[in-house]
């Protein structure tokens, strides 16, 4: 069956909490599925090597997860209004997928958590999108037909779900972050069964 692939770094959870919202709202959207899988950490100082499973969460994403999906959404926390190293690190080794053109013309949506409410969640979103337009996707984001775009006190933004995770990180995710996530897996999952050639519905 056809995935989307919802690959994520998180620290504190919350980044992970926003992607099995994400893969609920993919979970709408029947003849497609969700696949979630995240990115070890990297060491600032050598060259470290990580357990092939993580001890608890999803896998660990191979390459080959990205080149056979359907469509692909992004997630991390904010670092300084960029994406974190973890991610930023495996999507660098992304690089034969750009010779081959394998993802050329696949959807791909982003999302976000910062500490406050303007903690750089659009620049760590365009971030992230910067190297998939290279790679030929096409960026997908959450139109202003979901009503909760225009209302949120939280999270939110035309580029992708955010959440505000607190200055302690633990704010749980407000119930507008949670359906403008569900709303950005359930777009992206459509577009990818279109370009497939799948029935809407």
């Amino acid at each position: 069956m056809p995935y989307v692939l919802i690959l994520y770094y998180s620290r504190y959870g919350a980044v992970a909490k926003m992607a099995q919202q994400i893969a609920r709202g993919i979970g709408e959207v029947t003849g497609i599925e969700a696949r979630i899988r995240t990115v070890p950490e990297v060491s600032t100082v050598c060259e470290t090597t990580s357990p092939d499973i993580p001890s608890e969460g999803p896998p660990y994403a191979s390459v080959e997860d990205v080149s056979d999906c359907s469509g692909l959404i992004l997630g991390s926390p904010t670092r300084f209004g960029n994406m974190a190293a973890p991610l930023k690190h495996f999507v660098d080794h992304l690089s034969r997928l750009w010779f081959s053109g394998t993802l050329v013309n696949k959807p791909a949506g982003f999302f976000s958590s910062t500490s406050s409410l303007h903690g750089g969640q659009e620049t760590t979103l365009i971030s992230m999108m910067l190297p998939l337009l290279h790679l030929g996707m096409l960026v997908v984001g959450v139109p202003y037909t979901e009503a909760d775009l225009s209302t949120t006190q939280t999270g939110g933004t035309p580029y992708g779900p955010t959440h505000m995770a607190g200055k302690d990180s633990k704010n749980p995710l407000s119930d507008e972050e949670k359906r403008l996530c569900k709303a950005l897996g359930k777009r992206v999952a459509t577009i990818a069964k279109c370009m497939n050639g799948l029935p809407r519905t």
